[in-house]
């Protein structure tokens, strides 16, 4: 989950993950507290309040009032620095972009939908948006700006800022989106897949101790975003997640958009809804007119919805029995129908092993249409936080 590099630090002064993560848990709303650190950490109260203490010095933390204690002496709370620093954030769809300004902790505010057609690629598309997101940081104080985050339908190498080989973006291919976006604004940017930015923001505002969650976006096509131990998975080459392309019996030999065939979403996504209920006669065009239909109860497409999240539900299955998660939650178009949310659930406690169902949570994620705003958001502070730990850690060297 964390954007925060290692520092590199003194033992005394807290070690460079342990005061990275201690701001990564500040900066996402995670921890308020020296205890609620040091519980979420496994860390002594000392080792804690000396990396505290260090960041505070630093301007990076700040401690003010007190919160509510079981006993003993009142806790200070805990924030970052500057409680006026915001970023600015987009999560990208196929012909929209839903924008806002993300603050520390996973606030979120001046929300709304503009137009993106992402088919125009990124030399046009992009200085469209990078005006709006300017508009809305002057809104609010452009000297204050900390960072700028993108949610991308597609799959994103971190370490380049680019969406590789994807298969509804077109003109996408290793473009340097982080670059460009650091080239205009001027702060650090943050890039990342829908699903990796959901899980984080709907993580942000969840129970501390959900420690270990999937986090399955369905819109047009579909992925995952994997929470473990508290921080994001990401897998070796940044692909943890990618269920879509996932081989099921029911695809058969339906050509997918990756070029193979028979994957999960060749029968389960939102685009492959529109293909079925167009071949039964039905007069739909994306996945918001699917929704609509099954919203008022159509046959066909209530069969359809159902039947795709059974289908979800069966590859989901295999990845619930091998990680054991706290919980799975559902976002995009499909998981606002009632019908689809049902028989993956049904499905999964039909297939998984009773002990992996005893306490797991399936349920739509809290944050709706949000969540990956709100994860983009954070991706950015963090990556603002990892700048000025870096900045601070140098100085500090030539001291």
């Amino acid at each position: 989950m964390t954007e925060i590099s290692a520092w590199d630090r003194r033992a005394a002064k807290g070690t460079p993950a342990l005061a990275a993560r201690v701001l990564e848990l500040v900066a996402s709303g995670q921890a308020s507290s020296r205890a609620e650190l040091a519980g979420l950490l496994g860390a002594a109260a000392s080792t804690i309040s000396l990396t505290v203490a260090h960041l505070v010095e630093r301007g990076l933390i700040a401690e003010e009032g007190t919160q509510s204690s079981t006993g003993g002496r009142p806790r200070k709370v805990l924030r970052l620095g500057s409680n006026d620093e915001f970023a600015v954030a987009a999560d990208l769809g196929g012909r929209h972009a839903r924008i806002g300004v993300v603050l520390p902790g996973g606030g979120l505010t001046d929300v709304s939908t503009v137009p993106f057609v992402i088919a125009d690629g990124p030399e046009a598309a992009l200085p469209r948006l990078a005006e709006t997101l300017e508009m809305l940081a002057e809104q609010r104080g452009r000297g204050r700006l900390r960072g700028v985050g993108l949610s991308l339908p597609g799959p994103v190498d971190i370490a380049s800022g680019s969406v590789i080989l994807p298969s509804r973006m077109p003109g996408w291919n290793r473009f340097p989106v982080t670059a460009w976006l650091e080239e205009r604004f001027g702060v650090p940017a943050a890039v990342d897949n829908d699903a990796n930015c959901m899980a984080v923001g709907e993580h942000t505002v969840r129970p501390a101790e959900r420690r270990q969650t999937i986090m399955v976006k369905i819109g047009s096509a579909i992925g995952a975003g994997v929470i473990a131990d508290g921080r994001l998975y990401r897998g070796a080459t940044g692909a943890a997640g990618d269920i879509t392309h996932i081989r099921i019996d029911a695809g058969a030999d339906i050509p997918c958009s990756c070029g193979n065939t028979g994957c999960l979403e060749t029968v389960a996504s939102g685009a492959a809804l529109v293909r079925i209920l167009r071949e039964r006669g039905a007069d739909v065009s994306s996945p918001e007119d699917v929704a609509r239909l099954a919203m008022d109860a159509d046959p066909e497409a209530t069969r359809a919805v159902r039947r795709a999240g059974l289908y979800l539900g069966q590859v989901l299955a295999a990845n619930v029995n091998f990680f054991n998660p706290d919980a799975v939650y559902l976002g995009g178009i499909l998981s606002t129908l009632e019908p689809f949310v049902a028989a993956v659930r049904s499905q999964l406690y039909e297939s998984c092993h009773p002990l992996v169902t005893e306490h797991l949570t399936i349920e739509r994620a809290s944050l709706g249409a949000d969540a990956g705003l709100v994860g983009a958001g954070q991706f950015a502070l963090q990556r603002a936080l990892a700048r000025a730990l870096s900045e601070v850690g140098a100085a500090d060297r030539h001291v």
